[in-house]
This record gives C-alpha cells, structure tokens and sequence, in this order.
C-alpha cells in the first residue's frame, strides 16, 4: 500500500495494526511489525481484536432494536465488515452515522466504500476525538446529528490509547455531557484483568519494546468512564460475552466491554 500525503509510513498506528490483525491490507510494514510482535507473545490478542469487533456490532444492533437512530462513532477504524452503519441501517434504514478517525487512511477508505441507505445518513469527519469540542462542534456532525434526541456514543477500543495524563474520563464526560437523556454509551477497553498472569507479563513485556502507546486498565477504573450511566445487562463484561457466546471461548479475554444508558 503507498502511504497517502501526510502519513508517515514508518510510525505505527493503532488503526491499522488492528486492521491487520482483524485479515485486512491497508497497513504498513511498520504496523505489521508492531502486530506481529505482539502476536509472537500473545497469540490471542488477534481473537481479542475479533471478539472486540463484534462485540460492536452487537451493541450497534442491540441500541437499533431499542430504537436509537443516531451513533457517533469514535476512533472509527479502517473499514470492514459490520461497520456501525451498515449495522444500524440493516435494522433501521432511517439511521445516522458519524465517525470520526484522525488517520487520513482510515477517513479515505471510509468515504470512499461506507455509503448510506437513501433514506439515512453517514458522514466522516478527520478530527482528534480527543478534542471534543472540535469534534461536537463540526458542522458535518451538527448538520446529521440531533443533540436534542438520543444518541449512541460509540467509544470502542479507543480509550485504551489515551494516556492518563490525558484525562480519559475527562473525555468521556465531555462527550457524555452534550448528549441527550437516553442516550447510550458503547465502550470497550483494553485490559490484564481476565488473562492468566504468565500472558499478561508477555503482553506487557512485548508493547513495552513497542512505540504505539497502550494502557490498560482494571475493571474498576473502566467502570469509571460509566458515570451518569446506568450499565445495561450484563454489565461490564468481558468483551466476547456481552449478549452473546464467545466467538473464541477458549481465548484469554483482554476488553472489558458495556453499554450504558445516560440518566
């Protein structure tokens, strides 16, 4: 793949790693090193990144059916099967999907193979979630997006790489804080609480030699990001247990995964 203007081939991303491990080719030799180094210790980790994806797809068609028509997606991902909205659409042609992603790569790819149902709308937008206001404050999101009526809040996978120094929390309430009662909140994080201990030391040792920052955090603090929401069933879960058996039930569980319903 030749790297788009702007792009540095040789800096990892997190977006493109998790595009390889999940088959797909729109990643460089840099993120391909970085997975596969990863892989080399934690052979389960590309299951994780399986379960995680449709862990999404199964919170997306869960809030359709409960009548939400409007997501925002953050740290959308490079295309692939079962994006958000394809999901919602298939239930609810009428729905409206924003992403948002700060890789040109992934914002090419998504205008030019994500399109919408007639009778819905997507829109893409490059932006750093991590400035919220930018992002809420788009006119491309303003004009698909009713703030006045719920929204889905999708934050999948993405917190895991925002340093604490960062205010993660921070981050989820300022978003949290522009949405309407009834809203929803999908997230995903990534965590050493659900595998053995001899796993988690060759997943720490392995990302510690590696340049694309990570954190991984305990159930404890990723139940944090959920207040002012209600945690819908089952809870904070594993992410290949949320709704559903587990694609892979033999797999150390790195993510935690939830949806909760805004107050």
């Amino acid at each position: 793949m030749t790297a788009p203007h702007g792009i540095n081939p040789n800096i990892p991303h997190s977006a493109r790693v998790y595009d390889y491990w999940l088959g797909g080719k729109d990643n460089f030799e840099a993120d391909r090193r970085v997975a596969e180094q990863t892989l080399a210790a934690v052979p389960s980790v590309r299951e994780s990144a399986r379960n995680n994806r449709a862990f999404l797809g199964r919170a997306v068609r869960h809030l359709t059916r409960l009548g939400i028509r409007q997501f925002l997606d953050l740290g959308t991902g490079i295309p692939t099967q079962g994006n958000t909205h394809e999901v919602a659409q298939a239930e609810a042609p009428d729905a409206r999907v924003v992403y948002v992603d700060n890789d040109p790569i992934v914002m090419t790819h998504a205008r030019a193979l994500l399109t919408s149902t007639p009778e819905g709308r997507t829109a893409y937008i490059e932006a750093d979630a991590r400035e919220p206001g930018a992002v809420l404050d788009h006119p491309d999101v303003r004009a698909t997006l009713d703030f006045t009526q719920p929204i889905g809040l999708v934050m999948v996978a993405i917190l895991m790489h925002i340093a604490d120094e960062d205010d993660p929390a921070g981050l989820v309430k300022a978003y949290a804080d522009a949405l309407a009662p009834g809203s929803y909140l999908v997230l995903s994080h990534l965590t050493l609480d659900l595998a053995p201990k001899e796993t988690t030391d060759a997943y720490l040792a392995a990302t510690s030699r590696q340049a694309m920052h990570r954190t991984p955090r305990t159930g404890e603090q990723i139940a944090r990001y959920f207040d002012g929401f209600d945690l819908v069933e089952p809870g904070l879960v594993a992410v290949s247990e949320w709704h559903d058996t587990p694609l892979f039930p033999d797999s150390p569980a790195w993510m935690y995964a939830g949806v909760g319903r805004k107050r």
